[in-house]
């Protein structure tokens, strides 16, 4: 999967990615960083206080400026990056994600933004005009060419951006949530995924090096409804899996809030095993990491230099 996703950026770095990233989410801010090439990732949490970082499109969503960057500060401080560029990792509710289809795509950037845009217009709840959008081709055969597009308003973007550059670190690559625990898939089989935050639930599939299915639906408050909507969204991801490869999943892969097994609880399907897209690790924990998980950074780091 890392093929998918090594060039799907919203921020204005070229190259590789930082070997450091950090994960931006209103229970606090999580930090990883490679401390040489080939080792493994340390880690590290940074609590925040309720309301300081609400997500969201139409609002601001860093609202204790301060208290933002001292967490992601703190955070990478303790896991000592060896540079000052990281990666930003958002949550899935400020960055929409979309596969699209077009017959043809012009082959310069500066060409397919134009066309990219006017798909996105109707698609997407604010103005796609003033928003950064980034694009990768999944597949592409003389009669169809799949686009994986991410698109976030550029005020929401540089409040985040602000966080970081405020905390001594210079943002580089962006990526949802989701999107950034993909990268860590080293499957050329089909994989069945979700990711289930305070706020949304995404599912998606990926085969080999083709993205089949990214959603992410947002969530009510109440707990009952809430626990009902994760039930079909994983019911209708995997109905999606056996429609498109002819065989039903067998196993899905979590990587949101909490443990896998407590995710197996909700929803409930015997013939669906849940597993951890990456589990916690025995070494290279600088904090307790609370509940946030460990997959979008560990992700984000994959095609780190």
């Amino acid at each position: 999967m890392q093929s998918i996703l090594s060039k799907v950026k919203l921020g204005t770095q070229t190259g590789g990615r930082p070997p450091a990233a950090v994960e931006l989410a209103p229970e606090g801010v999580l930090a990883a960083a490679l401390p040489a090439k080939g080792q493994q990732p340390v880690y590290a949490f940074e609590p925040l206080k309720p309301g300081a970082l609400v997500p969201g499109i139409g609002e601001p969503n860093v609202r204790a400026a301060e208290a933002v960057a001292n967490a992601i500060r703190s955070a990478l401080g303790q896991v000592s990056p060896r540079t000052r560029a990281v990666t930003m990792v958002l949550p899935d509710t400020v960055v929409r994600v979309f596969v699209l289809d077009f017959d043809s795509l012009p082959g310069k950037p500066a060409e397919a933004f134009p066309v990219l845009r006017f798909r996105l217009r109707k698609m997407v709840p604010f103005d796609v005009e003033h928003a950064a959008v980034s694009y990768q081709v999944l597949t592409e055969s003389k009669s169809e060419l799949k686009v994986l597009a991410a698109v976030i308003p550029n005020a929401i973007l540089q409040e985040y951006e602000a966080a970081v550059r405020a905390a001594g670190y210079e943002p580089g690559t962006v990526l949802p949530s989701s999107l950034a625990a993909l990268a860590g898939i080293d499957s050329l089989e089909a994989v069945l995924t979700a990711n289930l935050s305070g706020l949304a639930l995404t599912t998606s599939i990926t085969n080999g090096n083709d993205l089949l299915l990214y959603r992410t639906l947002d969530l009510p408050e109440d707990p009952g409804l809430r626990l009902t909507e994760v039930q079909r969204g994983v019911a209708v991801a995997a109905a999606y899996y056996e429609d498109k490869l002819q065989a039903p999943p067998g196993k899905l892969f979590y990587s949101g809030d909490g443990s896998a097994d407590g995710f197996a609880q909700w929803i409930d399907n015997p013939d669906l095993a849940v597993a951890d897209l990456a589990p916690r690790p025995d070494a290279g924990v600088m904090t307790a990491l609370g509940e946030l998980s460990i997959a979008g950074v560990t992700g984000a780091l994959a095609e780190a230099g």
